[in-house]
């Protein structure tokens, strides 16, 4: 069902307790639970109200991608300040090249003036970015990525400025300062919340 949770390229729809207790209480009389649809990007206690009011199940799309799309953003910044130029994996161009040449993932979702196209692809909330992390060109760009910032030693300033949470969590020593762990725990953010709404 749709209990009132939404979300565009930019905008989302929070979650209205009061607006979906008649479907809270109608469902009382049964012994079902809901399946909320769109539920990306709430905020925790949003999570904790819709499974009290019975959507239980919780569907989880973009925002898992859109968090993946986030760190590999982060780590292309930190390679373009921290990697010589002629050894720099390009990676944030090389998906954008990918994504105009191919837009059939993309284009009848997106606006259509050119910057507008731009930003769509770089940020939409929709995250249309995740149809495209297996072509060829972009994978080879973030492993070339990857091994690159494998090889160096990330600032602690650096990963504290693109991926602050992560730089709270090397600090505590719960994580460490690794390009895929930081890809990973990143990711994990968008679980921890759901799973801080599932908690009993």
């Amino acid at each position: 069902v749709q209990p009132g949770v939404e979300f565009d390229h930019s905008n989302i729809i929070h979650y209205q307790p009061q607006e979906a207790q008649p479907l809270a209480q109608w469902i009382e009389s049964t012994r079902m639970v809901y399946e909320a649809h769109s539920t990306d990007y709430q905020t925790r206690t949003a999570y904790w109200e819709l499974v009290r009011d019975h959507f239980a199940i919780l569907k989880v799309g973009p925002a898992l991608t859109f968090a993946l799309r986030e760190a590999i953003f982060a780590l292309a910044q930190i390679e373009q300040e921290l990697i010589a130029p002629e050894n720099r994996s390009g990676c944030l161009a090389v998906i954008e090249e990918v994504m105009l040449d191919e837009p059939q993932y993309w284009k009848k979702y997106y606006r259509t003036g050119f910057n507008d196209s731009l930003l769509d692809i770089r940020y939409s909330l929709s995250d249309r970015i995740r149809y495209y992390w297996p072509h060829s060109r972009i994978k080879n760009s973030v492993e070339t990525m990857m091994v690159n910032l494998e090889g160096v030693d990330i600032p602690l300033g650096m990963i504290s400025q693109y991926l602050p949470k992560q730089f709270e969590r090397i600090q505590s020593g719960e994580l460490s300062a690794i390009p895929h762990q930081l890809i990973m725990d990143k990711i994990y953010d968008v679980l921890r919340a759901y799973r801080y709404g599932c908690a009993e």
